[in-house]
């Protein structure tokens, strides 16, 4: 993944300038069983080239290219202040691959980018690990990619990551958002948890408050919001039972991609389709619903029709964030919404069970913007 252009040689200068490059060679080794795990038959070369060739996958008449680059955000931080390179990764290919299905693309092909203060190669090989199991996950390939060292810009122990991610998608099957019509249903997907998205207040609260991330999750919960709802939080979520607070603010994003491509066949196949999706990321509901639709409609959404996740209350209860911030600072308990006419509704629940009947479309001047919340005029 990491492509080293010098030599481990007689490089005494660029050593004391804080560059190791002879470690970059380790980690590249480290790291080519979980970027050959990720292969794709389409797939040309391997690592060492100057850039990742892939081939169309055969089958396309008319193929659109979708790409969509992204970074994880100061979650960074919470995996550097814990030492834990295994899941950081996986944020990273869904930020950009579920942007991509949002398309209707399949997600083809990625490239990552890894910027740290001094390479450690065995983190290193463990942030690409991560970055290779969630390809695994989305379906495509990590054809290439960056490893840079950077001392002097970034501390010991800190890094960043980015990435790109390619899809594909037939031109006829291009989803630009102008397909939905008012009275289409808005199906929600249960997140599992923050995502990525919102962690510089949740590091400001961390700080304000003293929170150690190594103090029990369900400790936490105690602390803030009483014995009630630890207990009905930890009887929704019981994976938070035995984990730390730094356990759950590491839980990684989603993936829905695979998923969401088998459910439009489905939908298809039945004689409908999908008409918008929404990857819910920064800018929350309110930022990210009304991307699905066209310019004149909008969605009413119902909170009270799915639940938030508990280290969401946590936050809000630590940060004083009524509902409607929380919705717009996190992505309030749903990771991605489908829109769907309402004669698509039990295609859709059969292909995604855990989908939520969220929300309803309705002409945006009828609601006075383009994303409201309250009561719906379907039925559960």
């Amino acid at each position: 993944m990491a492509e080293i252009r010098e030599g481990a040689g007689a490089r005494g200068a660029y050593a004391r300038a804080g560059v190791d490059v002879a470690a970059g060679e380790r980690a590249v080794e480290l790291m080519r069983g979980a970027v050959d795990s990720t292969r794709r038959p389409e797939v040309l070369g391997g690592i060492g080239g100057f850039g990742g060739a892939i081939s169309i996958p055969a089958g396309y008449r008319n193929p659109v290219i979708v790409s969509s680059t992204d970074g994880v955000g100061t979650k960074t931080a919470i995996a550097s202040m814990l030492r834990r390179w295994d899941t950081i990764g996986v944020d990273l290919v869904a930020m950009c691959a579920d942007d991509v299905v949002c398309s209707g693309a399949e997600p083809l092909a990625f490239l990552d980018y890894v910027a740290v203060g001094r390479l450690d190669p065995e983190a290193v090989a463990g942030l690409v690990g991560g970055v290779a199991a969630g390809c695994r996950d989305a379906g495509c390939a990590l054809v290439g990619g960056e490893t840079a060292e950077h001392p002097g810009l970034l501390e010991q122990g800190t890094f960043d990551l980015a990435g790109t991610c390619l899809g594909i998608v037939e031109r006829s099957d291009l989803l630009d958002g102008t397909a939905a019509r008012a009275g289409d249903l808005v199906f929600g997907l249960p997140s599992s948890g923050l995502h990525s998205n919102g962690y510089s207040l949740i590091r400001t609260l961390l700080a304000e408050f003293a929170i150690p991330l190594e103090r029990p999750y369900q400790e936490q919960l105690t602390l803030t919001l009483g014995d009630h709802g630890r207990d009905a939080a930890l009887a929704a979520e019981p994976e938070h039972a035995l984990q730390t607070v730094g356990d759950v603010l590491l839980a990684p994003t989603r993936i829905y991609a695979p998923r969401l491509l088998e459910a439009r066949r489905a939908l298809r196949k039945a004689g409908h389709d999908i008409r918008g999706m929404a990857h819910i990321t920064g800018g929350g509901l309110p930022g990210n619903v009304p991307r699905a639709l066209p310019a004149d409609l909008g969605a009413r959404l119902d909170p009270d029709r799915w639940r938030l996740p508990s280290v969401m209350a946590l936050v809000a209860a630590l940060g004083g964030l009524e509902g409607e911030e929380v919705r717009a600072t996190f992505n309030g308990g749903l990771g991605f919404v489908v829109v769907v006419a309402p004669e698509a509704e039990a295609t859709l629940r059969a292909a995604l069970p855990s989908a939520i009947l969220a929300g309803e479309v309705a002409p945006a001047a009828d609601l006075g913007r383009r994303y409201a919340e309250g009561p719906l005029g379907v039925a559960a």
